[in-house]
């Protein structure tokens, strides 16, 4: 055992994919939770298109993040309490923890073996650092262990994860940041902005097709865990940028009047209807800075890419 990582395991209660298709196939506008697109096979596709030209955030944020670590740490401070909500593989944090000397870093993440994973290998790569890991589900709770110092804290949120959930959601999301943080309390923030329809219609809709059999994925994971009859040859992935929300949204499209089986339940797909699989909301920085500002926040500084494509953000409790 290592003597700079503790785990904290809070049981979260996740919602099953069973409950989760027959609640979201008994609705008239069908949709299933994004959340369902991580099986193995869906994060290999996912860690691919992070990969592909056509997808710009992942490079661009760590781009940004590499040549802003100075100055965020001088704007914010050293010797914070990190705490990374979704911290998955904790990547993009090591950007960051040479130049934050964090006090410790909390990373949290629904999947407890992932999580120590990813914890214990990032306690070999910086000895001096003090690792809490929390499995929870963030978008519920933010639980800080006991054994955590006290002292300012930092949230750390990359990859434009809000824009998952809807402007309402993300406004919940944000006041538990700000009662997390408290009083002190500071958030760096990944956030996708708005632009051309051509860039981001390509960003999810990648030349190799990877996209779309990420999205497809979650039809295969139905059929092989749930026992379906559902035949995925017959969808097709579809993703568009919707002017007026806002949004990049992911549908998969029945080509086919079909009926769907499950355990006794009938679910039945006309021609042209669609399973909605996830939102991605952009923000111009306007929108963004009142978004945290109506949720508790005051701005301490911006920065935008040179092409525009992606927006981070140093905010503060007010």
């Amino acid at each position: 055992m290592m003597e700079n990582v503790t785990f904290h395991d809070h049981k979260p209660q996740a919602l099953s994919l069973y409950d989760a298709v027959v609640t979201g196939l008994s609705k008239s506008d069908k949709s299933i939770p994004p959340k369902f697109f991580y099986d193995q096979r869906g994060s290999e596709l996912f860690d691919r298109i992070c990969e592909q030209p056509e997808y710009y955030l992942p490079t661009v944020e760590r781009r940004m993040l590499s040549s802003l670590a100075e100055e965020i740490a001088t704007l914010a401070g050293t010797g914070r309490v990190l705490i990374e909500p979704g911290a998955g593989s904790a990547a993009k944090v090591r950007l960051l923890l040479d130049a934050l000397r964090p006090s410790a870093f909390v990373p949290m993440d629904i999947s407890f073996d992932y999580l120590k994973s990813s914890a214990r290998a990032l306690a070999v790569e910086y000895p001096w650092l003090p690792i809490h890991a929390a499995c929870v589900d963030f978008t519920h709770s933010l639980p800080i262990p006991h054994e955590v110092p006290n002292g300012p804290r930092l949230l750390f949120f990359p990859g434009s994860s809000l824009g998952n959930f809807s402007p309402s959601e993300a406004g919940g999301f944000l006041r538990l940041v700000h009662d997390t943080v408290g009083s002190g309390g500071m958030m760096l923030i990944g956030v996708d902005t708005k632009k051309s329809e051509r860039v981001l219609n390509a960003a999810y809709n990648d030349a190799a097709g990877l996209t779309a059999d990420f999205n497809l994925n979650l039809l295969q994971r139905m059929q092989q865990e749930l026992g379906t009859d559902i035949d995925p040859e017959i969808f097709e992935h579809l993703a568009f940028y919707n002017d007026q929300e806002g949004r990049i949204e992911m549908h998969l499209v029945s080509t086919e009047e079909q009926t769907l089986r499950l355990n006794g339940h009938r679910f039945e797909f006309k021609k042209g209807e669609t399973l909605h699989t996830e939102n991605s909301y952009k923000y111009s920085p306007t929108e963004f800075i009142n978004l945290v500002t109506e949720n508790g926040f005051t701005q301490v500084r911006h920065w935008v890419d040179e092409d525009g494509l992606f927006a981070v953000y140093l905010v503060a409790v007010a």
